[in-house]
């Protein structure tokens, strides 16, 4: 019996040990895949937002260009913030298991493949561009149906006795 038990737990051991090397493999895909697709530059809209935000709300001050050092300040410790909140150092454990439990590792394989591939490489080019022109033509194709459904909301309202602001 003694040996039973010891057989159990050298198999338990050797299947923890091989689960914990397929995890940490699996981690290690979605790492790589998450570096070639430049996941740690993310945030870089955000923290140029804010930054064009501090700009903007300064322009809107009329502050002398002598106080150019102040916004810059605010402009440092709003980074500080974003960073807290926001840096590749904070999400990076996230962003890895997202991927990790929406892509098995095999399939992560395969993304990594693409992604070091010469297309791969012009899809991560291209693809900030094409994804912030799609976002401008369907805005552009939107805009055209505002006035209707507008329209729709308050033939709706009408029907149904509602009383407009």
């Amino acid at each position: 019996m003694p040996r039973f038990i010891g057989l159990c737990a050298a198999v338990v051991l050797t299947c923890s040990t091989q689960a914990l090397a397929d995890a940490s493999s699996h981690a290690a895909d979605a790492e790589r895949f998450l570096q070639l697709a430049r996941a740690d530059k993310l945030a870089v809209p955000v923290y140029a937002q804010v930054q064009q935000m501090f700009a903007q709300r300064f322009a809107e001050s009329q502050a002398p260009k002598s106080k150019q050092a102040l916004l810059e300040r605010y402009q440092a410790k709003a980074n500080v913030a974003l960073d807290n909140a926001v840096g590749w150092d904070k999400i990076k454990p996230d962003m890895v298991k997202l991927y990790t439990s929406n892509f098995n590792e095999q399939e992560l394989k395969e993304l990594i493949a693409f992604y070091e591939s010469p297309v791969g490489q012009k899809v991560l080019l291209k693809m900030p561009a094409l994804t912030a022109q799609s976002a401008q033509l369907t805005q552009s194709k939107l805009e055209k149906a505002v006035p209707e459904v507008n329209k729709l909301l308050t033939d709706m309202n009408d029907e149904l006795g509602v009383k407009q602001p």
